[in-house]
């Protein structure tokens, strides 16, 4: 293998950047609803064709099907603000996320009311992505929208893993765990999903509305236990004697229906580790499903890199190190930030300016915790850099401020809605062996 140099024209950090950003987008265009609605697409029925969708691909994904479906169809898919694109036959509302609000409340009253009164003959194909579990709302009584809304921000502070958060979605809310599929009954439904759970778990994504449930309200309680996220007196009693229990694999109404999975995270990065390849310089795809805190999954991610510079195991750079999931941040200070950038900082302080290390992480839907930032890029004087300006990564680190500590060094990666989400995306590359030249100069 030759020097990544001799074979790709990297001669300084701005080049590099530009490659690390270029990954990320052949990642995003993997997963892009144009191209991976349009082949799962199932066969026309008898009846009518109904089409229901939550999440924030779900407007892009209607549109691509209605671009390619002969026969008449209608429906209602909900979506995140900003996320909608026209459509001619299929109704696109707007809700918030991550916490629900009542638009999105609204617009799931829309969706269940198209799929009443249905019949053996009519196809309901639901198009499920990744936020679908805030945008699709409907507690089950006595809970409320207030009370929804309050658990939502509970678990997204706790450190919660997205299985357990969705658990717990499931069995308190009227839509998820497959009761949105019961509810179509006895039509076909065909559910074609955009995986941003690790593992692909279909039950996690979206919380399953159209997907049976094997988890109990038990589960639910003890993930609520475990967290210490309180819930009103009477949700907790329904939880306690099983009322709001999910729908579960051997439920007769879950006979007829089926679900596919479009575009998943692996596809992400394999688009990626393709662009590296033919850029000359090997890709190691570490993994697609890397669960935990998002600063200790940097700071492992900074020994593997020193390994790799450092000793040339267990990859020989140069080389790009791969890896997609969902990491969590246990939310301790008041900054702005998002788990990409959160394991970002925590790379930075791990690696502590050594060179040759680069890097990016980002949300691969464009949003990185609560604000239209994708993520961000890292390089060997992150850290030196930030501390000219006065800033020290690990307060920015202590404080989950990542958004603002990026944004002083400009090194925020900005792309809008990008209208898919297959989770996170990181690559860190290692160009060549350790040394103790100055950073940000040529590599040799």
């Amino acid at each position: 293998m030759q020097n990544g140099a001799d074979l790709f024209e990297l001669q300084n950090q701005t080049d590099i950047k530009s490659f690390l950003v270029g990954l990320f987008e052949a990642a995003i265009r993997a997963a892009d609803p144009d191209i991976c609605v349009p082949p799962h697409l199932p066969t026309r029925p008898k009846g009518r064709t109904i089409v229901i969708g939550a999440g924030k691909a779900s407007a892009k994904m209607a549109r691509a099907l209605e671009q390619h479906w002969e026969g008449a169809l209608s429906g209602v898919v909900v979506t995140r603000y900003g996320h909608s694109v026209p459509t001619q036959h299929i109704e696109i509302i707007e809700a918030a996320h991550p916490v629900p609000d009542q638009a999105g409340w609204l617009a799931t009253q829309r969706i269940k009311d198209a799929v009443t009164g249905l019949s053996a003959d009519d196809l309901v194909i639901c198009l499920i992505s990744g936020g679908g579990s805030a945008l699709l709302v409907d507690p089950i009584s006595p809970l409320d929208l207030d009370g929804m809304q309050a658990i939502n921000r509970d678990l997204l502070k706790s450190g919660a893993s997205i299985d357990e958060m969705n658990c717990v979605r499931r069995h308190v809310s009227n839509v998820k765990g497959g009761r949105l599929a019961a509810m179509c009954f006895p039509a076909k439904v065909v559910t074609l999903a955009i995986s941003d759970v690790p593992g692909d778990r279909l039950l996690d994504i979206a919380s399953g509305p159209t997907v049976a449930d094997p988890t109990s309200c038990r589960d639910a309680l003890a993930i609520l236990d475990r967290y210490g996220i309180s819930v009103p007196a009477k949700t907790r009693a329904m939880l306690e004697n099983g009322e709001s229990e999910s729908i579960k694999p051997d439920d007769p109404r879950m006979a007829n229906c089926q679900a596919v999975l479009i575009a998943t995270p692996q596809m992400a990065l394999e688009a990626a580790a393709d662009m590296v390849r033919q850029a000359g310089i090997d890709a190691h795809i570490l993994g697609d499903a890397i669960e935990g805190e998002a600063s200790e999954a940097g700071c492992v991610m900074a020994g593997i890199a020193r390994q790799v510079a450092r000793r040339g195991q267990p990859f020989k750079p140069p080389c790009v190190l791969l890896s997609g999931g969902e990491t969590t941040v246990t939310i301790l200070g008041n900054g702005r930030g998002g788990r990409n950038v959160e394991f970002l900082l925590g790379l930075a302080v791990a690696l502590d300016g050594m060179a040759n290390v680069y890097g990016v992480a980002g949300d691969t839907d464009g949003v990185d915790g609560m604000e239209e930032i994708a993520g961000a890029y890292f390089g060997p004087d992150t850290v030196a850099r930030a501390a000219g300006l006065g800033i020290k990564a690990i307060e920015s680190l202590e404080n989950n401020d990542g958004h603002s500590f990026f944004e002083a060094l400009n090194d925020q990666i900005v792309t809008g809605p990008t209208l898919t989400n297959v989770n996170d995306f990181r690559a860190i590359f290692i160009t060549g062996k350790h040394t103790n030249t100055p950073v940000g100069g040529d590599i040799k």
